[in-house]
């Protein structure tokens, strides 16, 4: 029971056995249930759903690679997803600031996919070190930070876009 609770949860929904990119596949299918939770709930319920996900997501991945050699596999997205959400939560936060409906803000949905992508794939420092720990802690915590990093490229984007203090 643990163990298909866990593959469920780490594949996000055997997503994560696409190919090719399963991350990217994870990014993509981690935009609905975003829109889901924020439509049920607004910002404050996805803000919860964050480290939520987090929980969920490490335990799930420390189960499924307990006692393999490979701490990363492939199969494993539901660490895109709780990176991918982090990416959005700016975009969350200015719709719900500016009450309007979170899907007229689409560019900032394209730029959160865009940068977390290039950041999960690329790895760049902080994202690289904690990538290679080489443990749960590790699958998790490198999508965090590539997220955060996506986060503060979309708040950046939005504000040169909408100006700056305007």
């Amino acid at each position: 029971m643990k163990n298909e609770w866990a593959k469920i949860t780490a594949t996000y929904f055997y997503i994560g056995y696409l190919k090719p990119a399963p991350g990217t596949w994870g990014s993509l299918a981690a935009l609905p249930l975003a829109w889901l939770i924020y439509a049920i709930g607004g910002v404050w319920l996805f803000i919860i759903a964050i480290p939520a996900a987090y929980v969920k997501g490490y335990l799930a991945t420390k189960w499924m690679t307990e006692g393999s050699d490979n701490h990363d596999p492939s199969e494993i997205v539901i660490d895109e997803v709780v990176g991918q959400w982090i990416a959005l939560l700016p975009v969350f936060i200015g719709a719900s600031h500016a009450g309007v409906d979170v899907l007229a803000l689409w560019p900032g949905w394209i730029a959160a996919f865009v940068l977390f992508r290039l950041f999960d794939i690329t790895k760049p420092g902080p994202v690289g070190w904690a990538d290679a720990k080489n443990n749960a802690t590790g699958v998790m915590l490198d999508d965090v930070i590539a997220g955060v990093m996506a986060a503060v490229g979309v708040a950046g984007l939005a504000a040169i876009w909408h100006g700056i203090g305007a």
